[in-house]
């Protein structure tokens, strides 16, 4: 049962988690939905933001969560003009995410992207686990800085227990029902009619 009809407002769904978890992956999936279903979406991935909004930042407790502020502004901005926004970033710290979390509302949508550590580093392609646990490189959340869990997300995804697609769909079943998403069956009746 939907909570309300929210269609055509804008979100935003962050997906946070330590790297490696699987957020860029299951964003990706959920954003290609998306502009089937929904159309107006923007996607602002943590790396990308950071090499071009965020430059200069240091990785300090300070300039994380500056940049995670600097995200939640922008994704604001657009939910705020109808604009689904899906947000890909680790954002370490609660109280970052708790402040965008207030300053967008209720179409903020916290996806916490949940996998062990030791899953996280198998699945890191860049070999930048294997420099945090050499000491190579300092302050690498999960491994010499700390990540804090979201308390309450709206979703709990745990990568190690399902496929990538399964997470997907829970995304985007919690958009229908949240009123954001038409059902499907919903979508075609609408296109029978046109």
């Amino acid at each position: 049962m939907r909570d309300g009809d929210r269609y055509g407002q804008g979100f935003v769904l962050w997906f946070t988690g330590l790297s490696g978890a699987g957020k860029t992956t299951i964003a990706e999936i959920v954003e290609r939905d998306l502009r089937a279903r929904f159309g107006k979406i923007e996607v602002l991935d943590g790396d990308i933001v950071r090499t071009n909004l965020s430059k200069g930042l240091t990785f300090s407790r300070e300039d994380r969560n500056t940049n995670v502020l600097r995200i939640g502004f922008v994704a604001n901005l657009l939910s705020r003009n109808g604009v689904g926004v899906v947000v890909s970033a680790i954002s370490p710290y609660k109280e970052a995410r708790d402040e965008v979390r207030r300053d967008i509302g209720e179409g903020f949508i916290e996806v916490f992207v949940d996998a062990p550590l030791e899953v996280c580093a198998e699945r890191d392609v860049k070999g930048l686990y294997k420099k945090a646990f050499s000491g190579e490189i300092k302050g690498f959340t999960g491994v010499s800085d700390p990540y804090e869990p979201p308390a309450a997300p709206e979703l709990h995804i745990k990568t190690n227990e399902e496929e990538p697609h399964e997470s997907a769909a829970r995304v985007i079943t919690h958009l229908e029902e949240r009123g954001y998403l038409w059902p499907v069956e919903q979508y075609r009746e609408e296109y029978d009619r046109a």
